[in-house]
């Protein structure tokens, strides 16, 4: 829905900055025709904050999954200039009902929206266990008001109750967009960094969400505040909450998909309070093997994949290196005065790392945000992996969560042929200690017996030990039933980090090649042995259609009959059968 709870209302003799910023958001939240500006807005004193003429937030969300819903582009990809700015200011008219009566709308399926319902079986009384207090924050959809309990458990309770105007749900999938935030806040409970859901109400013109309420602002005005920008060392701290409760809602199946300082509150004006996450009028459920495809969030911190309309939870990985960024410099990796710019911005330009305080900042700060922006998100880190992070860790404590990256791994290794197995048994020969800390991590979290093995049925069991009502719409449990029904031997500690690896994140090193190569020497020794064509194309399950010897004939070498580098390379990446064709 886009709102932020703790938003200060307007006061007079705000602070300039701020209130160029405050006026970019009102900005920000309006869904629809672009509002004309008579001129180019001042520059604020953060460059990172520099308001953008065109909504910046966009959604495209129906019901529980995107894909069934959100027409793909026809456009290929990367889209060409002009950007698609355009076409999406269409798609979020024609979703949000504000198309003009000349303009002509993008129709979503058959959808024929006559007469919407919209009840949702939410409690009635609101007013009779809560009194409304005054307003703390206002979104395009609706405001945020203090409130306190007047009868029941909550009594005497101060709480933030979040207001959706029904005259504001206009289309079928906005009513459903409030449907699902609520059964995401209701589903996802039981960590601290999560803003906490109490009840959901309903009368004949409003819904409201009633949480707990976070009285220490947000971190955009604690960034604010410090000048624009965190120490290393405070950033650690904030990165760490935020990664945590990330990571908890990434394993329960729920992507965000609108992360940014804006939508993270302190629960107190001290110090050291506890960062909440809150706003998840946009997040989704998503399962492991699944991509979505409706383009949503905040221009600034939206991530390639997105605009691609192909994308998981690292979606919200990029986000966080945008903020991560930001903590750390106090301005944008990715900028322009124009929505269509920071588009072609985020697609195409990589975020400068050579304007101060960057050169005075570590090499393990900078590796960081760098392994977080990385556009390829086969190759970003996942939250858990962020977590394991040498700088993170450096003088702090961290906790290290379950993460369903190894799961997603740990399948593809197991349906790979017995060659591909021991190419990748050969590259975890390579990692070093550093690279084996989230390795070993995992796998105590999956409570291997005292003689150092996991079975399939140890993944299961650590899943539902961590899981939530949240699961059961992600479908998370039915992808790790597929890994843990699989027949399979117990697994040690070297097969599993075996199974573990990432060949895509180890290819994103700059220590990729001594990897390969060091691996390729291991399989050399070890594994290697001659093979014929026909014995390779089984492995790795052509059909006699595909011609083999032209496809696989730089695969071997001819001196011995042995698996050559290539080959090997190609391998741990294990090839399909698919991509195989479409190259031949």
């Amino acid at each position: 829905m886009g709102l932020c709870y703790g938003r200060p209302a307007p006061a007079p003799a705000l602070d300039p900055v701020r209130d160029e910023v405050d006026k970019d958001n009102n900005t920000a939240n309006v869904v629809g025709p672009t509002p004309q500006r008579p001129s180019t807005p001042k520059l604020p004193k953060f460059p990172f904050y520099l308001p953008s003429p065109l909504p910046a937030s966009f959604k495209g969300s129906p019901a529980n999954s995107s894909v069934t819903s959100t027409p793909f582009r026809i456009l290929k990809r990367p889209f060409p200039p002009p950007s698609p700015a355009k076409h999406i200011k269409a798609l979020l008219a024609r979703r949000h009902g504000s198309v003009k009566p000349n303009e002509v709308s993008i129709p979503e399926g058959s959808e024929v929206e006559l007469a919407l319902d919209k009840n949702f079986g939410f409690s009635k009384g609101f007013f009779a266990k809560y009194e409304l207090g005054d307003e703390v924050g206002r979104g395009h959809f609706g405001y945020t008001c203090a409130a306190k309990g007047k009868k029941g458990e909550m009594k005497g309770e101060e709480v933030a109750v979040k207001v959706i105007p029904k005259t504001k749900m206009t289309t079928a999938i906005s009513i459903e967009d409030v449907r699902r935030e609520v059964r995401i806040l209701s589903a996802l409970t039981g960590h601290k960094n999560l803003v906490q859901f109490y009840d959901a109400f309903e009368d004949e013109d409003n819904v409201y969400i009633v949480m707990e309420l976070c009285k220490g602002g947000e971190l955009l005005d604690r960034i604010l505040s410090r000048g624009g920008k965190y120490s290393e060392e405070d950033a650690k701290m904030v990165l760490a909450q935020i990664l945590s409760v990330v990571s908890f809602c990434h394993l329960q199946g729920v992507v965000h998909r609108d992360l940014k300082p804006e939508n993270f509150l302190f629960s107190s004006r001290e110090e050291d309070a506890t960062l909440k996450v809150i706003d998840f009028g946009l997040s989704d459920f998503v399962k492991p093997d699944e991509r979505l495809n409706d383009i949503v969030g905040s221009a600034y911190y939206v991530a390639p994949e997105v605009l691609h309309r192909a994308y998981g939870t690292e979606a919200d990985m990029w986000s966080v290196g945008v903020i991560a960024y930001i903590l750390l410099c106090g301005s944008r990796p990715f900028w322009a005065r124009t929505e269509s710019g920071i588009f072609r911005a985020v697609l195409k330009a990589e975020p400068s790392f050579d304007e101060a305080p960057w050169p005075s900042l570590s090499t393990e700060a900078k590796d960081f945000v760098k392994k977080l922006l990385n556009k390829d998100y086969r190759k970003r880190m996942t939250a858990a992996q962020a977590l394991c992070h040498p700088w993170l860790r450096d003088g702090q404590e961290v906790k290290i969560p379950l993460d369903m990256m190894v799961y997603k791994l740990i399948r593809a290794y197991l349906s790979s042929s017995s060659l591909r197995k021991s190419a990748l048994r050969a590259l975890a020969k390579t990692l070093t200690t550093t690279q084996l800390i989230y390795v070993r991590e995992q796998f105590g979290l999956l409570a291997p017996n005292k003689n150092g093995y996991i079975s399939l049925q140890n993944l299961k069991t650590a899943l539902v030990k961590n899981s939530t009502e949240a699961m059961k719409d992600s479908r998370v449990l039915d992808f790790v039933n597929t890994v843990s029904s699989l027949q399979y031997r117990k697994m040690d500690f070297e097969e599993f980090a075996a199974s573990s690896i990432s060949v895509y994140q180890l290819e994103a090193l700059d220590t990729w090649e001594q990897h390969a190569r060091r691996a390729y020497e291991f399989f050399e020794k070890e594994g290697n042995r001659p093979i014929m064509i026909e014995e390779l194309a089984s492995e790795l399950g052509l059909s006699p259609s595909v011609p083999v010897h032209v496809v696989l004939q730089d695969w071997i070498r001819h001196s011995d009959g042995k698996l050559s580098f290539l080959g090997f390379i190609k391998l741990l990446h294990g090839v399909s059968t698919r991509s195989i064709t479409t190259k031949a």
